[in-house]
C-alpha cells in the first residue's frame, strides 16, 4: 500500500507544479519513478499513459471551442502517432544506458527552453513535408524514452516561423496520439502494473485540475517555469552524476 502511497504523492506533486506552469509532468516522472527504483521500461509506460491522460481532456477543449486547425495538426499527429510506437518497440534493442543519457539530455534541453527559449522566429519556412519530417523523427525519439515529445515540437515549429499561440494549440491535442500509441506498444513488451497505471493517472489529472484551480490566484507563471526548469537541470545532472559515478 506503501508503494502506490509513495507513487500517488509524487505524481499530484509534480503534477500540480507543472500544470501551474501549463507543461506536462511526465517529463520529470519518468526518471524519478526510475530513481525510486521502479524499472526504467515501466516508468516510461506510466509517463507517457500519464502524459495522455491529463493531454486528452485539453485537447478535447480545444475541439469544443474551435480553435484547433485539424488540417495543420494531421501531419504531426499521424506521424507520432505511426512512428512513436516505432520508438518504443526499438528500446529493447537499445542499451539502458544509452536511453538514459538520451532522457538526460532531453531534460537539459527541455529545461534550457524554458529559462532562454525565445518564442521567436528565425525562418518562415512553411513547407508542409517538414511537419512530417519532425513529427517522425520526435515520435521515435519520445516513444523510445518515454516523453511527450511537445517540448521538441513547440521550439522547432516557432524556429521555422509558425505561430507560437497556434502551435501551443497544436502540439496539445497531437501529443495524446504519440503517448498512448507508443504505451500500447509498452503494453505489449513489458510487464505493467496496471493498479499504479491507475493511481498515478489518477494522481496526474487531480493536480492538474489543482494547478488549473491555483492559476487563478494571478501566480507569476514565469517564475514557476523558472523553478520547473531548476528542477528539470538538477533530475538531469543526478541522472548524469548516476550514469557517471553510480
Amino acid at each position: 500500500m506503501m508503494y502506490y502511497i509513495e507513487y500517488f504523492t509524487l505524481t499530484l506533486v509534480l503534477s500540480t507544479l507543472f500544470a501551474l506552469g501549463g507543461v506536462g509532468s511526465a517529463t520529470a516522472l519518468v526518471p524519478l519513478m526510475n530513481m525510486m527504483g521502479l524499472p526504467f521500461g515501466l516508468s516510461k509506460a506510466i509517463g507517457l499513459f500519464v502524459n495522455t491522460s491529463t493531454t486528452i481532456m485539453a485537447s478535447i477543449m480545444n475541439l469544443k471551442r474551435k480553435v484547433l486547425d485539424i488540417r495543420f495538426t494531421f501531419p504531426l499527429a499521424i506521424t507520432l502517432m505511426l512512428f512513436a510506437p516505432v520508438g518504443a518497440y526499438l528500446s529493447q534493442y537499445v542499451d539502458e544506458k544509452t536511453m538514459k543519457w538520451m532522457l538526460a539530455g532531453f531534460l537539459f534541453f527541455s529545461a534550457s527552453m524554458m529559462l532562454f527559449g525565445k518564442k521567436e522566429a528565425k525562418a518562415a519556412y512553411t513547407k508542409k513535408w517538414i511537419l512530417y519530417v519532425i513529427g517522425a523523427s520526435v515520435g521515435v525519439f519520445s516513444g523510445m524514452v518515454g516523453v511527450g515529445g511537445g517540448s521538441l515540437i513547440l521550439p522547432l515549429l516557432i524556429l521555422l516561423g509558425y505561430d507560437p499561440k497556434k502551435m501551443a494549440i497544436a502540439v496539445s491535442f497531437i501529443i495524446p496520439f504519440s503517448t498512448f500509441s507508443a504505451f500500447l506498444m509498452y503494453a505489449n513488451t513489458i510487464k505493467i502494473d496496471y493498479v499504479l497505471l491507475i493511481v498515478t493517472a489518477i494522481a496526474a489529472m487531480l493536480g492538474g485540475f489543482i494547478g488549473n484551480r491555483i492559476m487563478h490566484f494571478k501566480l507569476d507563471s514565469k517564475q514557476i517555469k523558472k523553478i520547473i526548469a531548476i528542477l528539470l537541470y538538477l533530475i538531469s545532472f543526478k541522472l548524469m552524476y548516476n550514469l557517471i559515478w553510480g
